[in-house]
């Protein structure tokens, strides 16, 4: 494993791109609602990237070893799509819940987060489980630091949610990124405090947990890409790009609509 410590260059060009990604979320915000469908708000998205911010969409035609090019600029997973979703031309409809994960690209450098959001009529659970992510999101954020491990991130996550009566996906994690999309380390939702790399100031990575109410197992669909429960239940992801400093943390994807840090974590 090698992990990249950014340098100040990098790291000014990675706050540039955090937040360009976070305005995309920002901006498509209110066109996201009964009747529009996720084709359309990718259409939106990509050509306000384009078109507005000068950025480049990264999934657009991305290709790792296995899989055929992402076709689409964004991923929109609905309900029981733990992450991946394609776009499409179906409508959304009152109590669907969405996830909206945008990557852009800088001048080379990229900027990944995603947001939950809830579409009309939404029932408690759902919105229970929403919460319930976004909290552990934060609760991995607040492991960041200097000498910590990565392995406290996923047990604070994992702690919280299973406690919350939820379980974990294991087969997709968070990320080193800079230049490149995907970069060491890995870094999962669940695990063991006191283990893995440790952090240094300069290292940035996501932190993105996918919950699910029911079970924990995913099945990958015949798209090649679209991942959901393997029992249909419910999922939810949230996600930031961090910067590990000197003495904490700096969250990159932020902007004037991000939504604010939980008061609490009680639920």
């Amino acid at each position: 494993m090698s992990i990249v410590i950014k340098n100040a260059d990098d790291i000014a060009k990675m706050r540039v791109a955090g937040k360009l990604a976070s305005e995309v979320l920002d901006y498509i915000t209110p066109f996201v609602k009964v009747g529009v469908t996720t084709a359309e708000i990718d259409r939106l998205c990509h050509e306000y990237m384009r078109d507005v911010q000068g950025t480049i969409p990264a999934p657009l035609n991305y290709c790792p070893p296995g899989y055929t090019p992402y076709p689409k600029a964004i991923c929109t997973s609905v309900n029981q799509v733990v992450c991946h979703g394609i776009p499409a031309d179906k409508p959304l409809k009152s109590g669907d819940c969405v996830n909206l994960d945008i990557t852009v690209i800088k001048d080379g450098y990229h900027g990944d987060n995603s947001r939950m959001y809830l579409v009309g009529d939404v029932s408690a659970p759902a919105r229970r489980l929403a919460k319930v992510t976004y909290n552990a999101m934060w609760i991995g954020i607040d492991q960041v630091k200097p000498g910590a491990r990565f392995g406290d991130i996923g047990a604070a996550i994992q702690k919280y949610a299973e406690g919350a009566g939820y379980s974990v996906v294991r087969e997709f994690c968070g990320h080193g990124i800079g230049t490149k999309f995907h970069e060491d380390p890995q870094v999962l939702h669940y695990g063991k405090a006191g283990t893995g790399p440790e952090m240094k100031a300069g290292m940035i990575f996501t932190i993105e947990p996918m919950i699910n109410a029911g079970k924990r197992d995913i099945k990958g669909m015949s798209d090649g890409w679209t991942i959901v429960t393997k029992d249909r239940s419910l999922s939810a992801q949230w996600e930031h790009t961090i910067l590990v400093t000197e003495t904490g943390y700096e969250i990159l994807t932020q902007s004037e609509g991000t939504p604010e840090r939980p008061d609490s974590y009680a639920i």
